[in-house]
């Protein structure tokens, strides 16, 4: 337990985080799940837009694609000076509990994994919920890999050297396209970087007791969220929903993995079972655990100026570039 029960005093996190939840957990702001979702979106903005970052370093453009009658926009992210006419590529899915989140809230971790590792990323923007439910989303993200891996020629990337990343729900249809890929018979994915993610929806878990106050993502605002995304509790067993719910034959087969997690995450222990289920399927899963953080720190602009932070962040794209270019 922290100090008279406020995470911003509890000495299990990280002095420079705890700084930041002492801002956000005495702003006097609603809680988020109390807001519309467009009101919600928008503190998200604010935040991401509240300190400046590095965005140095990276070519963007975007386009509108269509495959198997689903149309979706996406963006092509691609490291300054890049030599290669076909860079490897990695599909990035954000985070933001399906229904905050965006290209531009995201543009900055996007860019650190692109700069970090050399090669290019392709970031959907998938439907938010609640204007569209599962499993809208994962067929649009799965859409866009599918023509990646067919058309990548056309926006100068090597669809068929693909890798997969994605935080927090971002992580959950990460670890849900590789799935689709198996499933479906492609595209071949050949590494999935899972940053803190949704793994499954169960509330009760020890991670949810101990960390669901006060460390930016509270257990009423992750149920919010699940209530927009799925309301209906029994669709939320299929394992295109929770990962976690995948049997061990489901998950052989699927991509090598490094699953990042956060030690003060209401998320955690969801997110360690779902990569020890992995390992125990016969993946190789390398598993992370970043003490001291909280839930998306690796998203969150005010935090970017943390070293460890800004470490774990090298990691996760060296991963990205010894999957990919078969060297650390």
């Amino acid at each position: 337990m922290a100090p008279n029960g406020k995470a911003e005093n509890d000495p299990q996190i990280l002095s420079g985080i705890r700084e930041f939840l002492n801002a956000l957990n005495n702003s006097g702001g609603s809680p988020l799940e109390t807001l519309t979702p467009e009101e919600a979106r928008q503190v998200l903005v604010d935040a991401q837009k509240s300190v400046e970052v590095d965005y140095s370093g990276i070519i963007e453009t975007e386009r509108e694609i269509t495959q198997d009658g689903i149309t979706v926009n996406i963006h092509i992210v691609k490291p300054e000076g890049a030599t290669t006419e076909k860079l490897p590529v990695f599909m990035f899915t954000h985070g933001g509990g399906w229904v905050l989140g965006d290209y531009p809230t995201h543009r900055r971790l996007v860019r650190d994994l692109v700069v970090n590792s050399g090669a290019a990323a392709v970031f959907t923007d998938y439907t938010p919920s609640p204007e569209a439910q599962y499993p809208v989303a994962i067929n649009q993200i799965y859409a866009a890999a599918k023509w990646v891996s067919e058309n990548g020629a056309e926006i100068g990337v090597d669809g068929k050297n693909m890798a997969a990343a994605g935080n927090s729900v971002g992580g959950n249809m990460t670890a849900v396209l590789c799935h689709m890929g198996k499933d479906k018979g492609g595209p071949e994915i050949k590494f999935q970087l899972l940053l803190w993610p949704v793994a499954d929806a169960d509330f009760t878990r020890e991670s949810w007791q101990k960390y669901g106050e006060g460390r930016f993502l509270t257990a009423p605002l992750m149920k919010w969220m699940w209530d927009n995304y799925l309301p209906d509790p029994e669709k939320r067993k299929e394992y295109y929903a929770t990962p976690l719910s995948a049997s061990l034959d489901q998950l052989k087969g699927l991509p090598p993995a490094l699953v990042q997690l956060a030690e003060n995450d209401i998320l955690y222990d969801e997110g360690l079972a779902y990569a020890r289920k992995l390992d125990e399927a016969g993946v190789p899963t390398t598993i992370q655990t970043y003490n001291g953080f909280i839930h998306d720190y690796g998203l969150l602009n005010p935090l970017d100026h943390i070293e460890a932070i800004r470490f774990s962040s090298e990691q996760g794209a060296s991963a990205l570039k010894k999957a990919l270019f078969g060297k650390p």
